[in-house]
């Protein structure tokens, strides 16, 4: 699966359209709904589509208000700020073309496409079950790789529990920034705890791999992968 949303957003970003990102989106809903597992990185899609959704605010934003203007349809005209001579071709207000508005939203899309394509990978597969199919010559990559993985999934599942336990304390829903230091802490308390344990396991000392459940490929697991192949193709020469 992994690979799977990585040809997609390969073929997102190659394609460069923001209608083929905003299918890629749909698929990966689609997948998510019917392929997700249980656990706190079920929810790292629809996290993601947040980070999209705030991603999208903010480049519009500043396409509006900063950036280097583009000649086209005006739609409206912000009063002009000037700017140092040393900072040619960037202006902050002045005429707002369509044709601006419209590359920064498609620049957005396909930035946001490749966000929730990464948080469905998360939400279909476990962290987990990555770290112990990745080669074990490569395990000082292969550890940053999950951890990396994980940490938005783990991310989420704290604030739900630290949101809750405050609720159950005050009755009172708690503001983000009301749990932040708790955050921190539960998060680098984790991080010391998950060091800790690989450590005395002695993982990545050996190089025979344990043949405790092992993962294999299957038809299914072919058949995704073609059809990724497939679906980017179609997307880059489209």
């Amino acid at each position: 699966m992994w690979i799977f949303f990585i040809v997609l957003a390969i073929g997102v970003v190659a394609s460069g359209n923001s209608l083929h990102a905003l299918g890629a989106i749909f698929l990966a809903a689609v997948i998510v709904q019917f392929k997700g597992e249980t656990g706190p990185w079920r929810r790292s899609f629809r996290w993601s589509l947040y980070a999209g959704l705030y991603l999208l605010a903010i480049r519009l934003f500043t396409s509006i208000v900063i950036g280097v203007p583009i000649p086209g349809t005006t739609i409206f005209t912000l009063p002009r700020l000037s700017l140092p001579s040393w900072l040619p071709g960037i202006r902050i207000g002045g005429p707002v073309t369509l044709e601006r508005v419209s590359n920064s939203l498609q620049e957005a899309v396909i930035i946001a496409a490749v966000i929730a394509l990464f948080g469905a990978a998360n939400s279909v597969t476990s962290p987990h079950k990555l770290l112990r199919t990745l080669p074990a010559h490569v395990y000082q990559i292969s550890v940053a790789l999950t951890i990396a993985t994980s940490i938005v999934p783990q991310f989420i599942s704290s604030i739900a529990r630290i949101r809750e336990a405050q609720v159950l304390r005050n009755g009172l829903r708690p503001r983000l920034s009301s749990i932040a230091v708790p955050l921190l802490e539960e998060s680098l308390t984790r991080s010391a705890h998950l060091a800790e344990s690989m450590e005395s396991r002695g993982y990545g000392l050996s190089r025979k791999r344990s043949k405790y459940r092992p993962f294999s490929f299957s038809i299914i697991d072919i058949y995704f992968l073609i059809s990724a192949a497939i679906i980017s193709s179609v997307m880059v020469l489209a």
